[in-house]
């Protein structure tokens, strides 16, 4: 709709009904949020007031199983969240897409130049640049477009940011070049491709799925290796209704330095698949494995040989606890949860980045953690794992004291408790 337009909308109050879709209760804080957002646009992007303009939302994530198991073709589990990264966005009719975070400085790419610059390696640029290269061979020649963006989801607070910014802006593509035609999972690819290529983080995409599918969803990674669209499976999972929350801890640590540790993962398990043939662990004989690990320590030492012993349990794991929600096992379930952040320390070996073994926060949080739970709920270490986040699940009984403990511990406020989302990357007005 035409800029005016949306703002007087926004101002009246009207949209929280079309809002309430996708946040529920929390719609009228969400029409709050808009409306900045849309004004905040116009101040950084002032054009006519009967420009089109567009609103997207993309949920950050929670991830529930499947620890660095999907850029080995295996089955992970994850979830969106009722945080979320929010877009205004309206077309330039120039040749140059303009992307401004609230804090952050402009992000500038022109659609005539979309190969790769190895300095922009890390950095938003380099996404949106391999977004367009890719939408551009699918939907042919791209127009221009103004983007301001603001995010609940925390930076480096484990909730997967960057896939949240990423599947958002390949949500505009859609929406822009697209009709909206390409699905969900689609768009996810698409974003992993940038962030691989582009922004050179060798990373699976189970992150950019739970962003752009919505809901609780358990992924086989399998087809993909036929160039075919991950397996899909919606699961339910009503944590109230069992009685617990989802609580995820935040260690504060910083990211800065550990592009290699987390490089050193998909790098090590590869490095084991290969003494077999094979570029991924999926496409490996577990009892070969066994049978053949003293060559598997020969030639790839003994971190990769424990890192391969990771991914084929926990690949087993997550296809348990999908099992465990189907049935409405919520105990099987945690057990999972349980085993899988044990095998993060013994097998994966993300708890710590090992540069200074005075600083290991995961480690001390997660016994914390467990202290506090005291056999009840599960915890586990999120995503990536070395600095980043843990998830507790949390009996609602323990709530407030596991809370106030691990505040205590980690810092104020380091605790927070998290909703799923069935709606995941979505144009919200337009």
């Amino acid at each position: 709709m035409k800029r005016e337009v949306l703002l007087e909308y926004l101002h009246s109050g009207a949209a929280r009904e079309s809002l309430a879709g996708v946040y529920g209760a929390d719609a009228d804080a969400a029409a709050v949020r808009l409306l900045e957002l849309t004004e905040e646009f116009a101040q950084i992007f002032p054009c006519a007031p009967d420009s089109e303009a567009l609103l997207f939302s993309t949920p950050g994530r929670a991830e529930l199983g499947g620890s660095h198991t999907d850029h080995q073709l295996g089955h992970g589990l994850a979830a969106s969240v009722n945080l979320d990264t929010i877009a205004c966005v309206t077309p330039n009719d120039s040749c140059t897409i303009r992307i401004k975070s609230r804090n952050h400085r402009m992000a500038t790419v022109h659609l005539d130049d979309l190969g790769i610059h190895e300095d922009e390696s890390r950095n938003s640029m380099a996404l949106v640049r391999g977004l367009a290269q890719k939408f551009s061979q699918i939907a042919g020649p791209l127009r221009g477009f103004d983007v301001y963006t603001t995010t609940t989801v925390l930076r480096g607070g484990g909730l997967s940011s960057s896939a949240a910014f990423e599947v958002l802006i390949a949500t505009i593509f859609n929406h822009l070049f697209c009709g909206g035609s390409l699905p969900p999972a689609q768009v996810a690819q698409i974003a992993q491709y940038a962030e691989n290529v582009y922004f050179n983080k060798p990373s699976g995409a189970l992150d950019q799925l739970a962003c752009a599918v919505g809901g609780v969803i358990g992924v086989d990674f399998g087809p993909c290796a036929g160039q075919q669209p991950p397996e899909i499976t919606h699961l339910p999972l009503d944590l109230a209704a069992y009685g617990h929350a989802l609580c995820i801890i935040d260690t504060k640590a910083s990211h800065a330095s550990l592009v290699e540790d987390f490089a050193a993962i998909p790098r090590e398990m590869q490095q084991a698949a290969l003494c077999f043939s094979h570029d991924v662990l999926r496409g490996v004989d577990y009892d070969q494995f066994f049978r053949d690990l003293p060559r598997v320590r020969a030639l790839c030492g003994d971190r990769a040989a424990l890192r391969a012993f990771h991914y084929f349990h926990e690949d087993r794991r997550v296809c348990r606890q999908m099992q465990a929600l189907e049935q409405g096992d919520f105990p099987a379930f945690l057990q999972c949860v349980r085993e899988s952040g044990r095998s993060s320390f013994l097998y994966l070996q993300n708890a710590t980045n090992y540069q200074d073994s005075r600083v290991q926060p995961l480690g001390i949080l997660q016994a914390a953690a467990e202290e506090l739970l005291d056999g009840a709920g599960a915890v586990r270490i999120h995503g990536g794992g070395f600095a980043g986040t843990l998830a507790a699940f949390v009996p609602l009984d323990r709530l407030e004291r596991f809370m106030a403990g691990m505040d205590a511990v980690a810092g104020p406020g380091a605790c927070s408790v998290l909703h799923f989302r069935d709606t995941g990357s979505a144009l919200l007005l337009s």
